[in-house]
């Protein structure tokens, strides 16, 4: 059995840094105070404090300027949606946000890819869904689910709508564990899932884009009670 890795002081620094700017105790646009008070103030060295500095400025919340100090970047206005699984280890309320997008995003999906899915993708589709009503465990049943949205946006022939997919299922991969409710039982996950496919596969948009939306809302309102 592999040993788990041990979290470091940068790990935990990191850690403490992300959550005082996300909890506003960094204001979003202001500095930060000069290197060696704040080290102090941690209680940590100043190496250890620019290796923290470093994952946050990748993480695009702070931003350094030379000569000048490091600021915490306004990622409200400025930040990208990779920003969202870090959002939702901070706060799961997003989780309602994210789901409100997955609506409206999914069912579009759903209606393109009835338009434009190739006789290929349609067969793809069907072996996606079995593998959904074959899965062993929830777990399993979750990611045979997601594998069947993936390439339903690919189905679009949009490599956006595919990116966007991946972004709103890593947005939740902190709480996923959370969310299994809809994946509980294979059979009644493969009842839901059954009729957007369906759509999709006989070409029909407008079926489609309904049978997506009546997925994705009953699946949202039985992870959302799991969420608490």
């Amino acid at each position: 059995m592999e040993a788990l890795p041990r979290e470091t002081i940068v790990d935990v620094l990191e850690n403490r840094l992300r959550e005082d700017i996300l909890s506003g105790r960094h204001p979003a646009g202001g500095y930060l105070p000069p290197e060696r008070r704040l080290a102090d103030g941690y209680g940590v060295t100043r190496t250890t404090l620019k290796h923290a500095f470093g994952r946050l400025v990748q993480a695009g919340l702070l931003e350094t300027r030379h000569g000048v100090g490091t600021r915490v970047r306004d990622y409200t206005r400025l930040g990208g949606a990779d920003l969202l699984p870090m959002l939702v280890r901070h706060d799961a309320r997003w989780v309602h946000e994210i789901f409100e997008v997955r609506r409206s995003v999914g069912a579009l999906i759903a209606e393109r890819a009835a338009t434009r899915g190739t006789r290929k993708q349609h067969a793809e589709l069907r072996v996606l869904l079995d593998g959904v009503l074959d899965a062993e465990n929830p777990d399993d049943v979750q990611l045979a689910d997601v594998e069947v949205h993936r390439a339903l946006a690919r189905a679009t022939g949009n490599r956006v709508y595919v990116l966007l997919t991946n972004t709103l299922f890593n947005a939740y991969l902190p709480v996923r564990s959370a969310l299994r409710g809809p994946f509980t039982d294979p059979r009644a996950a493969h009842r839901r899932l059954a009729p957007v496919v369906e759509a999709v596969t006989s070409g029909d948009a407008r079926a489609a884009h309904a049978a997506a939306d009546t997925y994705l809302r009953e699946t949202e309102q039985i992870m959302l009670k799991g969420l608490g």
